[in-house]
């Protein structure tokens, strides 16, 4: 049997969607700057690169958090519109 969900992730789902966002933001900057260090030189310090990337993690968490549900939206009307018939034959495209 699955492990039970956390309280937290079962009632504010938004909320941790949106932090596992700022992590993929957090981690995807820090191998960025890791990998432009290894072809041609530190861009900047390990620590300033640690900050900077925590500023990037809450700009990605706070616009995940802002945004997630006007995609959702926009994305069920796009696949609603999709499955409707079109030519006026009655036959749907799926």
């Amino acid at each position: 049997m699955a492990p039970a969900l956390p309280s937290i992730v079962r009632s504010r789902p938004r909320i941790v969607s949106a932090l596992l966002w700022g992590a993929v933001g957090w981690m995807a900057f820090l191998a960025l700057v890791q990998g432009y260090a290894l072809v041609v030189d530190p861009l900047v310090t390990f620590g300033r690169a640690v900050v900077i990337a925590v500023l990037v993690g809450a700009v990605t968490a706070g616009t995940a958090y802002c945004l997630e549900h006007r995609v959702a939206v926009w994305a069920a009307r796009r696949a609603g519109s999709e499955t409707e018939a079109h030519g006026g034959d009655g036959k749907s495209k799926s």
